[in-house]
């Protein structure tokens, strides 16, 4: 029932607390009373704190939380992205982080946001903001053998022009496609990437190469590596649309 429910998208009234008790953050933050404050309060290091300041402002720069420079909602987003770093040191601040972290802030306060974030980095996405990116290469190549099976013609298009999955679905996979898809889709992405985990990003990622690149009629346009990556950049708005993705999902 659950899942159904997260499948018709849930209420924006209940999105945020949704999110906590599916992720499990809830009772992270009850395991922790006290631990956000306590990592608030370090100064950080300095290194990681630069670049956190830089990225804060290219953060959904239209919507009203993160509009201004120094904001209620910048600082939030600082606050909660240098407290992970305090968190995790060994894994730091990874830019991806960012449009994640600020999702999470348009529904719930900080506090809440921060544990919801170290779920998703360490339970969803295990492996996604170390330095190396080991995981997303491993689930580059994943995503592009179940392409094998969902879109034959889609998979030799991109073997044939020596396209590597790192090239296009690393943005899609560690924002967890919200800075790919129009808002409305990405709410409904979310909500079902919290209840039922990674597999819905890669269900995501295979509608978008299947209807982008998935028949030859689709790849006229697209003969060359160039051509095909400024298609992958640049999807329909069409597949992308909520009604017809959440439904291909």
């Amino acid at each position: 029932q659950i899942r159904l429910r997260c499948q018709k998208g849930i209420p924006p009234s209940l999105r945020g607390r949704a999110w906590q008790y599916l992720s499990g953050s809830k009772v992270k933050l009850e395991q922790n009373i006290g631990k956000f404050d306590e990592l608030d309060l370090l100064p950080g290091d300095p290194k990681w704190l630069d670049v956190i300041e830089r990225d804060l402002h290219r953060q959904f720069p239209f919507h009203e939380m993160f509009v201004s420079r120094g904001g209620h909602g910048q600082q939030d987003l600082f606050r909660v992205l240098k407290a992970y770093t305090l968190y995790r040191p060994e894994e730091g601040y990874c830019q991806a982080q960012a449009p994640i972290a600020a999702v999470l802030l348009m529904h719930m306060p900080a506090e809440q946001a921060f544990w919801c974030l170290v779920q998703i980095c360490e339970k969803y996405l295990p492996g996604y903001y170390s330095e190396k990116l080991e995981a997303i290469q491993l689930d580059g190549q994943i995503l592009f053998s179940l392409l094998h099976k969902v879109s034959p013609v889609a998979y030799k298009h991109l073997s044939k022009q020596k396209i590597d999955p790192i090239l296009y679905m690393t943005e899609w996979f560690m924002c967890a496609f919200s800075r790919t898809l129009p808002w409305s889709s990405v709410l409904r992405v979310w909500d079902m990437f919290f209840c039922e985990g990674v597999k819905i990003i890669f269900r995501v990622g295979l509608v978008l190469l299947k209807h982008t690149l998935g028949s030859s009629d689709k790849l006229k346009s697209c003969q060359g590596q160039y051509e095909t990556m400024e298609r992958l950049r640049a999807l329909s708005p069409k597949i992308m649309q909520e009604t017809f993705l959440v439904q291909e999902v």
